[in-house]
């Protein structure tokens, strides 16, 4: 299991980007950090989520 913004869910063996497009997530307006490091959008593709790996997904919104 991985623990992605604190819920466990069965994540393990798919890549941060595919993880993002399951979600409907655009990959240009979210930040990453997989076990407190900030994970560059260019290693999103080539990151796979392992077990007991701690994700925290930050999506950017926009307003005023």
């Amino acid at each position: 299991m991985v623990k992605i913004n604190g819920k466990e869910e069965d994540a393990a063996g798919i890549s941060v980007a595919q993880y993002l497009e399951n979600l409907g997530c655009d990959a240009g307006r979210v930040a990453v950090e997989i076990n407190e490091e900030i994970l560059p959008k260019k290693e999103y593709a080539a990151t796979i989520l392992k077990e007991n790996d701690s994700v925290e997904i930050v999506r950017f919104v926009g307003g005023g």
